[in-house]
């Protein structure tokens, strides 16, 4: 298991982190890039060319390889690092997995409102539990877990978590098995890390 929280892949490719010496698979960790001015930024999608920088999807980490310089030792040259880095990492994997709830939502594989989530749980219909973290701690302890797996999605904001069902806020939202959702899992346990939440009820993880 990878602290990221995601199962270990061994046909995943493996890379290193920069501030523990870790080698993990490339999906528990969150890759960098040195741009033409010479500025580092994140590259969550791993899909920007040139040769990447890893760290383990975790605010110490990132904050470790921000004050200790490990950007420019690793990338062997003088480099520009944001101010806000930390705050772009979170930004970029929260609107990550906020398109593809939506995505999910528009095939109808993701439903939001507590009576619609609660009917698929008590279903069983739902894979994964999302549940906002600046959620009422009691209205969200009325729904129990996935009973055919233990899944849970606790990271995004009420606001975050209405972008990917277009309204203002969200608390309560459901996942089916099969289509994004084991995407939207791995993607959450990476936010949950940067941002420290531990899921507050289970980690986000999938089976």
């Amino acid at each position: 298991m990878s602290r990221g929280g995601r199962p270990k892949d061994n046909d995943e490719p493996e890379r290193k982190c920069i501030a523990t010496g870790e080698v993990q698979p490339k999906g528990g960790l969150i890759r960098f890039v040195v741009g033409p001015s010479g500025q580092i930024a994140p590259d969550v999608a791993g899909k920007v060319p040139g040769r990447g920088i890893y760290v383990v999807a975790s605010k110490s980490a990132l904050e470790k390889a921000i004050k200790k310089g490990l950007f420019a030792r690793s990338a062997k040259q003088s480099v520009q690092l944001p101010d806000d880095l930390i705050l772009m990492v979170e930004t970029v994997l929260a609107r990550r997995i906020t398109d593809l709830i939506s995505l999910s939502r528009k095939s109808g594989e993701a439903v939001a409102g507590y009576e619609k989530v609660k009917s698929w749980l008590v279903t069983d219909q739902a894979q994964v539990l999302i549940q906002a973290s600046d959620g009422s701690d009691r209205g969200k302890s009325k729904l129990r877990l996935p009973g055919n797996a233990e899944s849970f999605v606790g990271c995004l904001t009420q606001n975050e978590l209405g972008l990917a069902f277009g309204r203002d806020s969200v608390i309560h939202a459901a996942l089916l098995a099969g289509g994004l959702t084991s995407r939207i899992v791995e993607e959450a346990a990476r936010l949950s890390g940067v941002r420290e939440i531990g899921g507050g009820r289970s980690t986000a993880r999938g089976k």
